[in-house]
């Protein structure tokens, strides 16, 4: 509270100023709204109120190696933060030691191979990448939402799937 501070102000001989607020897009940047933005999937509004792009870092923790067997190895990420995107399939980035690689991003429950399992996974496949990352921070960057998270009747359908994901990853990023 403005008139606060200004009372605490003269009291403490300190000075206080006034500003409006900041908006993008209309709305007065919060931390709400930046939530909000996340939420929904709008990584555009929410860089413009951050100031820089939405990233998550989370640490990398062994999975079931389910995609590993399907061809697919994906690092399951302990994410450090508690602020996610809606769950599907993304177009991502990647930083690991300060390199940047591509891959696609599975955030949700995997619906086909969970058997009852309840808990939200965050889980990456590098593309061309091909190394052992257990106990490292991963920095991801959602750059464009693929697909929603659904259920395959087979993991023949899931890998048909997946293999479509990659190939509109690596067109997508030129790669």
């Amino acid at each position: 509270n403005l008139d606060l501070l200004k009372k605490l102000g003269a009291q403490f001989h300190f000075d206080v100023v006034g500003i409006p607020p900041v908006k993008v897009n209309g709305t007065v940047v919060s931390s709400t709204a930046v939530r909000q933005a996340i939420e929904r999937g709008d990584f555009a509004t929410a860089a413009a109120m951050l100031g820089r792009d939405y990233t998550i870092l989370g640490t990398v923790v062994p999975g079931d190696k389910l995609g590993k067997k399907l061809g697919y190895p994906t690092a399951n990420l302990s994410a450090h933060s508690e602020q996610f995107p809606p769950n599907g399939v993304y177009l991502a980035e990647a930083w690991i030691h300060g390199v940047l690689y591509h891959g696609v991003v599975n955030l949700g429950y995997r619906p086909t191979v969970s058997s009852g399992k309840s808990e939200r996974v965050l889980e990456i496949y590098l593309l061309d990448f091909d190394r052992d990352i257990y106990g490292e921070d991963v920095e991801v960057r959602f750059t464009r939402y693929l697909r929603p998270e659904r259920k395959f009747d087979s993991l023949e359908d899931l890998v048909r799937q997946i293999e479509l994901d990659v190939r509109q990853a690596r067109e997508l990023c030129a790669i």
